[in-house]
């Protein structure tokens, strides 16, 4: 492992066994609706039905249970805008520790709550005028606790990077894989896992219109910031990529896709009425970019990450209403 490769297929693999038996794997969806729709045979990976009800656990619970005992007995910090938040709470609970979470303001009350009934202790701060990386490492160093990134770290990455590992597992070689795109954490270790197995699969991130930070950070060669995006997207609200995952995904992504909130919003409403599954909006964004023709000359077998689906209903419902 180096700076440039700061993981490897064998550590997804490592993650995997870690994994097993703890994280859900997860079912894969298949629908002749949504064939035809695309012109494509589709495999829609559902993390909406992960624990916490989304893809986080994995990566959450394999960075946790990577610390040493001492570390574990000191508790865990994170900063997330709340799937993460809830991750790492059921994480540290289950490794019979405590966690300490900072959370936006406007974290959706779902996730706050559910992050609460894991046990763990929330700080919120304001995501538009305040830095949560630069308060998140404040609060674990003035708690002496360990800090669990949400994406930026090489255990969170290769956690995640487990589900596509499984998806490719069932539906053997597809042509593409569309991911949803936040702070690059997922994508990295789909991407990672994907290439190793099927080197020629096109590597498709999706991000919002309003925050496509990874979008312009592959055309410019580096990091670019964009401010604090405002989308129905609350999951991928990230402003720049992180350091490990934009190493990774420089490398091994093909293109990026970006999708409107009101073609998220389609996604979801697709998503519930023909798949009969319940998606938040950063878990439809992949499935909302293939519906909406977002990506150019769609391939024969498509896998699609529905990364999560923690939505309240009355989010759910005005958002579907509107």
């Amino acid at each position: 492992m180096t700076a440039s490769d700061p993981v490897t297929f064998a550590d997804v693999r490592a993650a995997a066994a870690l994994l097993e038996g703890v994280a859900h794997r997860t079912p894969v969806l298949t629908s002749r609706t949504l064939n035809a729709l695309s012109g494509a045979e589709v495999f829609v990976k559902c993390e909406n039905f992960q624990r916490v009800g989304a893809f986080k656990f994995r990566g959450a619970y394999h960075a946790a249970a990577r610390l040493s005992p001492e570390q574990r007995a000191r508790g865990i910090a994170a900063y997330s805008s709340g799937n993460h938040a809830q991750a790492t709470a059921l994480a540290a609970r289950e490794l019979g520790t405590h966690a300490v979470i900072l959370m936006p303001e406007d974290a959706p009350r779902a996730k706050r709550e559910a992050t609460a009934g894991y046990g763990a202790r929330i700080v919120t701060y304001d995501r538009y005028t305040e830095d949560r990386t630069a308060l998140g490492e404040a609060l674990a160093r003035d708690n002496g606790m360990a800090l669990i990134p949400p994406y930026d770290h090489p255990h969170v990455i290769a956690g995640q990077g487990t589900a596509a590992l499984e998806l490719l597992e069932e539906t053997g070689p597809l042509d593409a894989l569309l991911v949803p795109v936040g702070g690059g954490g997922l994508i990295a270790g789909s991407a990672v896992a994907a290439k190793a197995l099927h080197p020629a699969v096109r590597v498709v991130g999706v991000e919002p219109e309003a925050g496509d930070d990874t979008r312009r950070s592959l055309a410019a060669g580096k990091r670019v910031a964009v401010p604090v995006p405002r989308t129905v997207a609350d999951g991928q609200a990230v402003p720049t990529p992180g350091e490990l995952t934009f190493a990774v995904n420089r490398r091994l992504v093909d293109e990026i896709a970006l999708v409107s909130d009101e073609e998220i919003v389609r996604g979801m409403r697709f998503a519930f009425e023909r798949l009969k599954i319940v998606l938040e909006p950063s878990g439809a964004s992949a499935l909302a970019a293939l519906l909406a023709g977002r990506v150019e000359d769609p391939p024969r077998r498509i896998g699609v990450i529905a990364s999560g689906g923690n939505v309240d209903t009355a989010r759910f419902a005005a958002l579907l209403a509107g």
